[in-house]
């Protein structure tokens, strides 16, 4: 294993601090990401279990428009690539509050959300989604398997990298699909995630980072054969494997040896890809920490938009405070009271920003950056600009 990133101790990113527990201690974890220079998995040890994340679970993917758009085009290409009618059995692992499903539901397919998150299961079933609270392992999918029947398509979108057992985890998916059926995954891509800077999207929920020859290794150790790839925006830089049960798989498509001649040509499959970027990730922390302090000097407020995994990992990595983000806000009521793990921002409700006018608004979700530039046009009334850090950093004027 080869060090790629060091970005000390953090809290997971996802453990949200209720007020009456800021008094108490608060365990940290290392986040350092290595890479093994015989598979080229880039990896995380897994220092906290998937149960201690997942089982009670902030994040509630339908509070993103974005997203929820991108699950509906999802399902629509999905249903006319494979030719999903009414007698099709859709299976989505780590399904949330529903938030694709429901566009299953609507279109009249049988379905079955696997999400072993209690409160967000919860809503995906008052969502009119069938829902089974498990974690998915070759038991599950067998179980699943022999009530349900086998699915023509299962869906695993923003899960694989979430596995500490990948092994266990492809075979788990290996039971669920039908022998001539379609497992479609979405998983953050190590390319741009190198390419971008991108390394607020490292913690601790997040064990492993793929390419897609990595991917390919994986999905093998469970039975799987990639047969396709999509090259997606989402998360900063995504891609979308298309797999089958070896058996069924055939010969894969010319994009998959087109995005594997990229990963090689970036020198993904060798050291030299990897390091320069603890270099380029210090001078994000440098930037943001000198705006952010001469901002202050200025006498001009700055907070935060979004209270996202991905921006704890950033808060905490730069060591930032309420005394440079005074709060930041978020769409999801189930965060609002709360305070960021670690550096302990308030989180506030999205009217907050209009009733104080600051002069920045620091966004922390940065990959939704079209998105919120529009739901955040308003700041333009009292001349306020909006900061993204990432890739680099970059303060906009908001337009009208």
């Amino acid at each position: 294993m080869a060090s790629v990133v060091d970005l000390g101790a953090t809290p997971p990113c996802e453990s949200f601090l209720a007020a009456e527990q800021l008094d108490g201690p608060e365990p940290a974890y290392p986040l350092h990401l290595r890479v093994c220079t015989d598979c080229w998995l880039a990896q995380l040890p897994p220092l906290i279990t998937p149960e201690e994340t997942f089982s009670e679970y902030a994040y509630f993917s339908s509070y993103s428009t974005s997203w929820v758009e991108h699950a509906r085009r999802f399902v629509a290409d999905a249903v006319r690539r494979l030719d999903l009618g009414a007698d099709a059995f859709v299976v989505e692992v780590a399904s949330n509050d529903g938030y694709l499903l429901r566009h299953v539901v609507d279109r009249g397919i049988r379905c079955l959300g696997i999400e072993p998150s209690v409160n967000v299961g919860a809503a995906a079933r008052d969502a009119g989604v069938p829902t089974l609270t498990r974690f998915l392992d070759p038991d599950t999918g067998t179980a699943v398997r022999a009530e349900h029947g086998p699915a023509d398509l299962v869906v695993a979108n923003n899960v694989y990298a979430h596995i500490p057992d990948v092994v266990g985890f492809t075979r788990g998916l290996r039971a669920l699909v039908a022998d001539d059926g379609w497992v479609s995954i979405e998983v953050q891509h190590l390319l741009t995630l190198i390419e971008e800077n991108q390394y607020d999207t490292i913690y601790h929920e997040h064990f492993q980072y793929y390419t897609v020859a990595s991917a390919i290794r994986a999905l093998a150790s469970g039975g799987l054969s990639l047969v396709d790839v999509e090259l997606l925006p989402t998360h900063g830089g995504s891609i979308r494997l298309w797999a089958r049960p070896a058996e069924a798989a055939g010969e894969p498509s010319g994009r998959v040896a087109e995005v594997l001649d990229r990963e090689k040509a970036a020198g993904l499959q060798e050291m030299s890809g990897y390091t320069e970027f603890s270099a380029r990730v210090a001078k994000v922390r440098r930037d943001l920490l000198r705006f952010l302090i001469e901002a202050a000097e200025r006498g001009e407020t700055v907070v935060g938009y979004g209270a996202p995994g991905k921006g704890n990992t950033l808060l905490n990595h730069c060591g930032i405070r309420p005394d440079l983000l005074a709060y930041t806000v978020d769409r999801n009521p189930y965060k609002h009271g709360r305070f960021t793990p670690g550096t302990r921002i308030p989180i506030l409700p999205p009217e907050r920003i209009a009733a104080d006018r600051p002069d920045y608004v620091l966004v922390l979700p940065w990959n939704l950056r079209a998105e919120l530039a529009e739901q955040l046009s308003f700041v333009h009334d009292w001349g306020g600009r909006l900061v993204f850090p990432i890739p680099e950093l970059s303060v906009v004027e908001v337009k009208a």
